[in-house]
């Protein structure tokens, strides 16, 4: 049985709650925009695309992506035939859903155990905080969890992460500030086999001095954790602030440069109308969002689902 299977059910009542709620900022923006230009309309034509395009490109959606919906918009209407907005309405949901559907991943290495994730990012974001909120979802699984405070450059990143080992009672390893990242890291992941927990979260520096250091860095910690664990770290977690809008994309574009990011987490989509760079982001970098931020409570974290995420979008 793979660490993820319990995602595989449907989510509940009020975890669709909770997403709506999440999500309200950018469902009354982008989506509020776009069924405004809708009304009144049986066909797509010219001047709608061209609303449409400055909707989603203003949304942080992206211009490549922007672009990518349009074209498939013009090629769905060329065959389809449409009586009203609610049609038209259905069809850019549609055309959305499988854009998102397309980047998402099977987790290769599910089996794995523990398996093993290096969660990266600049400051700010809210990696930490993720960790510690990923940690908590985990350990209410059932899985057994195991914190590696690999973080040692920021003051405040070891003790942060320390005080979420304890609010969320699983155990961590740290070696203080300054220390080596790649010592946390090798002691984490030797720890972890030893007491055959399930997941391992490595916490990573978040600072950016430049390309050149941070690939070193980066691949420094995942070699020396490739000597206890052969194929680990069996994730790169790259953990994006949803609220920065393009700004979220140029740090992608440094992180996947620098390392293999396998998987997205964005933050912070209750407090933004930027939620639009989900959808671009995933495209663009064909990189799978793997976890929403949608609230700043202990449990608002999600594990992200793109149908489940676009209706919620498109929901009245």
């Amino acid at each position: 049985m793979g660490i993820f299977d319990f995602f595989k059910k449907e989510k509940s009542s009020e975890e669709k709650e909770q997403l709506n709620k999440g999500l309200e900022k950018t469902k009354s923006s982008l989506f509020g925009k776009i069924s405004k230009a809708l009304v009144g309309r049986n066909s797509v034509d010219d001047e709608f695309l061209d609303e449409l395009e400055e909707i989603l490109i203003t949304s942080d959606v992206g211009v490549d992506t922007t672009l990518t919906i349009i074209q498939r918009l013009e090629k769905r209407v060329a065959s389809d035939k449409y009586i009203g907005a609610t049609e038209l309405n259905n069809l850019l949901k549609d055309e959305i859903t499988k854009l998102m559907s397309e980047n998402k991943k099977e987790d290769l290495n599910s089996e794995a155990k523990p398996y093993v994730i290096m969660v990266v990012g600049v400051n700010g974001v809210g990696k930490t905080t993720t960790i510690g909120k990923l940690a908590n979802l985990y350990n209410k699984a059932g899985k057994k969890v195991l914190l590696g405070a690999g973080d040692t450059f920021r003051a405040a990143a070891v003790d942060q992460l320390t005080i979420w080992s304890d609010r969320v009672n699983v155990p961590i390893v740290s070696k203080g500030m300054n220390a080596d990242p790649a010592a946390v890291a090798f002691d984490t992941v030797k720890k972890g086999v030893e007491d055959n927990v399930d997941l391992i979260l490595l916490d990573t520096a978040g600072r950016l001095h430049n390309k050149v250091n941070l690939m070193n860095e980066l691949s420094k910690i995942k070699r020396v954790m490739g000597k206890v664990i052969p194929d680990a770290p069996h994730e790169v977690l790259l953990v994006l602030d949803a609220s920065t809008g393009q700004n979220a994309f140029e740090q992608a574009k440094q992180f996947t440069a620098a390392t293999e990011v396998s998987a997205l987490a964005l933050t912070k989509l209750d407090g933004t109308a930027r939620g639009g760079v989900v959808l671009g982001i995933s495209d663009q970098f064909k990189i799978p969002v793997k976890y929403i931020g949608i609230g700043e409570g202990i449990d608002d974290i999600q594990h992200f689902e793109p149908t489940e995420f676009v209706d919620s979008l498109f929901s009245n």
